[in-house]
C-alpha cells in the first residue's frame, strides 16, 4: 500500500500549485501552466525501465490477485460531472456550448498524442498483453477529464479540482494494480492529459477570436 500512496502523492504534488491558483481573470500563458505536465512527463521518462519494473514487482508481490474494472469508467467521471454542471446551468469559465467543444478538442488532442507515442515507442505491457504500454491511454483520459473540471469550476471551489484529480489519480493507480501499465506509463499519461487540456484552454479563446475576426 505504501507504493500506491507514493504514486498518488507524486501525482498530487505535481498538480498542487496549479490546483490552488486558478487564473480567473482570463487565460494567458504563464510559467505555472507548464509545472504539472512537464513534471509528470519528466517523471515518466526518469522512471521508465528499471525503476518502473522494480515498482511493479513490489506491487504484484503485495497484490498478486488484484483485479478491478473501476478504471474503465472512473476515467470519464470528472469530465462527465463537469459537463453535467454546465448542463444544469452552473456557471463555469466558459459557456456550455464552448465547454462541449473544449472537452472534445482536449480529448482528441490528448489521445492523439498518446496513441501516436504508443505506436512510435511500442513498449511492452507488464502483463505481456501488447506493446502499447507507454503512455497510458486510460490515465491520459482520466487527467484530461479532471483538468476539464479544474479549468471550468476550480475557481468556484478548490474541491472541484481536488475531487477531479483524486479520481484521476485513483484511475492511474488502478492501471498499475491491474498490471496493465508501468508507473512510467501512468506518469506520462497524466502529463499528456493535463498538458493537452491546458494547451487547448490557452489556445481556444485566441482561435475563437481569430475566427470571429474573419467574418
Amino acid at each position: 500500500m505504501k507504493k500506491i500512496f507514493c504514486l498518488l502523492s507524486l501525482l498530487f504534488w505535481s498538480i498542487n500549485v496549479d490546483a490552488q491558483s486558478v487564473d480567473t481573470a482570463g487565460i494567458g500563458l504563464k510559467t505555472r501552466h507548464f509545472i504539472a505536465p512537464v513534471s509528470l512527463g519528466a517523471a515518466g521518462l526518469i522512471t521508465q525501465g528499471r525503476m518502473s519494473r522494480h515498482f511493479q514487482q513490489e506491487v504484484r508481490a503485495h497484490y498478486p490477485d488484484f483485479s478491478s474494472k473501476a478504471d474503465e469508467f472512473l476515467i470519464y467521471a470528472p469530465g462527465v460531472f463537469s459537463l453535467g454542471l454546465g448542463a444544469a446551468g452552473v456557471k463555469g469559465k466558459n459557456k456550455f456550448k464552448d465547454q462541449i467543444i473544449l472537452a472534445i478538442l482536449s480529448s482528441v488532442i490528448s489521445q492523439g498524442v498518446t496513441q501516436g507515442l504508443k505506436k512510435i515507442i511500442g513498449y511492452p505491457r507488464p502483463d505481456g498483453s501488447g506493446f502499447d504500454a507507454f503512455p497510458s491511454g486510460h490515465t491520459t483520459m482520466a487527467f484530461t477529464s479532471a483538468t476539464l473540471l479544474h479549468e471550468e469550476y476550480g475557481h468556484r471551489s478548490v474541491w472541484y479540482s481536488v475531487g477531479g484529480y483524486s479520481v484521476a489519480s485513483a484511475s492511474g493507480a488502478l492501471r498499475v494494480l491491474n498490471n496493465k501499465h508501468w508507473l512510467s506509463d501512468v506518469l506520462m499519461g497524466a502529463g499528456v492529459g493535463i498538458g493537452a487540456t491546458k494547451g487547448t484552454y490557452l489556445i481556444y479563446p485566441w482561435a475563437k477570436n481569430k475566427l470571429k475576426g474573419t467574418h
